[in-house]
């Protein structure tokens, strides 16, 4: 009598999802200062050995922004664009991550004792990377800045929108108050122009003047606000986003209608002032300032007014005022990063703040996500930088982007990274301690 053999079950083959867990924990591992070092190594790579291993790939020149254009021009460059990301990119900066991981997660828990120096370490090493990065072509020159002020006019509108819950198309307009507004003080007290005439001012004193000419801009841009805020009191969703194109539309025109700026022709001989440095440097005070702000009482307050005005007076919650500020510390900033704007481009008319630049903004504040500080920096920075490496196929861009915010709507939508505060301390501490005390209390329950 013969007896069966139980059929044995097959054994799932775990060991490649073990090597993938096991490598995401390690990245999980690397702190914040790790990956600033890992990307710095990077982009050092590419400035010492980039242009040589290009040409060694059969590329022309160095891909300007991460080999989108260069792929989408030539799809036969695809391969060696991809083994250039790979080499000058991606193994530097993960080797360079993973072997500093321990030593600069000891070298944060330090840091961190000081919470000043530890953001002046992080912002030098980021600063550097991006200077680096920026410094090998013009075009990644311009590109960057104009990334960093679309981070600016994305959080400021974030304010209102995100924060406070209302649909405000009224940011052209600021951005437009505040353009002009440092333009004509720059050009009209350090700059010969043929409509100013002579500078009011030796053009030496120039640069350090600049930093009153954006805030004067802001401060104009803030008045217009009241414009907006005070119809906000009665207006609310559709009426409201009524009234604020309508504001665009009127400074617009105002300014078409205004010879002394150029009118429609537009304003140019604006000073090369803006420079990365003091670019990078407003973008870093504009996340400080506002990542506070909606942290504050005053931001809760915003919350408040967004998931019921009525439930936010019955808790003492002055709505009236809450808006005001709102709409006037929205307004200073995107004032200030027009006048930003002006002086990257040296060259701004009233088009340039008209419907395609509000389609923009809203693209970057509903991609990135709604009441996020982060989010509004990766939609900021994301779009931006993907609208740029997408210019090669010229009509087309204004096709993919659309549908692909359209496919992130349907599936999210208040955004990519939506609802999440922006805790600086913890972005800055150690990862690897956090982690095992983390499994020892796991473990211990």
């Amino acid at each position: 009598m013969t007896t069966a053999t139980p059929e044995r079950s097959p054994v799932p083959d775990v060991s490649g999802r073990l090597t993938v867990t096991r490598a995401l924990s390690l990245l999980g591992g690397v702190p914040f200062l790790g990956w600033l070092l890992g990307g710095l190594a990077a982009v050092l790579a590419e400035y010492l050995f980039g242009l040589p291993l290009a040409l060694a790939l059969g590329l022309r020149r160095i891909p300007v922004l991460f080999g989108f254009e260069v792929m989408l021009k030539a799809p036969r460059y695809i391969p060696g664009t991809l083994v250039y990301l790979v080499l000058v990119y991606l193994i530097p900066a993960a080797l360079v991550a993973l072997a500093t991981a321990r030593v600069t997660d000891t070298l944060a828990a330090r840091l961190l004792r000081s919470p000043a120096l530890s953001m002046v370490v992080h912002l030098a090493l980021l600063y550097a990377s991006i200077h680096l990065w920026c410094g090998l072509s013009d075009y990644r020159y311009l590109v960057g800045r104009l990334a960093l002020i679309a981070v600016m006019l994305t959080l400021s509108l974030n304010v209102v929108n995100g924060y406070m819950g209302e649909f405000s198309c009224s940011h052209p307009g600021f951005m437009a108050l505040g353009a002009y507004t440092a333009s004509v003080l720059t050009v009209l007290f350090f700059v010969e122009d043929d409509v100013f005439g002579a500078p009011l001012l030796p053009p030496a004193l120039g640069p350090f003047f600049f930093p009153l000419a954006l805030v004067a801009g802001g401060l104009v841009a803030a008045l217009g606000a009241l414009a907006v805020a005070i119809p906000s009191f009665r207006a609310r969703g559709d009426y409201l986003g009524v009234i604020t194109l309508a504001f665009t539309f009127v400074v617009k025109s105002l300014f078409e209608n205004l010879e002394i700026v150029g009118g429609p022709r537009g304003f140019m001989n604006q000073p090369n002032w803006a420079g990365l440095p003091t670019v990078f440097a407003w973008t870093v005070v504009c996340i400080a300032v506002i990542n506070n702000f909606v942290r504050s009482t005053l931001g809760k307050a915003l919350n408040a007014v967004r998931d019921g005005e009525i439930a936010a007076e019955a808790m003492t919650v002055d709505t009236r005022r809450t808006k005001i500020v709102a709409f006037l510390f929205a307004a200073f900033w995107a004032g200030v990063a027009g006048g930003l704007f002006a002086h990257v481009v040296s060259y701004i008319n009233p088009a340039t703040f008209g419907v395609q630049k509000l389609a923009e903004v809203l693209a970057m504040v509903y991609f990135g996500g709604l009441n996020s500080v982060i989010g509004s920096i990766a939609g900021g920075l994301g779009l931006t930088l993907f609208s740029e490496a997408l210019r090669p196929l010229e009509v087309w861009k204004w096709v993919i982007i659309p549908v692909l915010l359209v496919f992130v709507m349907a599936n999210r939508p208040t955004g990519l990274i939506a609802f999440r505060e922006f805790d600086v301390m913890k972005l800055l501490g150690p990862r690897r301690g956090r982690k095992e005390g983390s499994q020892n209390v796991s473990a211990q329950g």
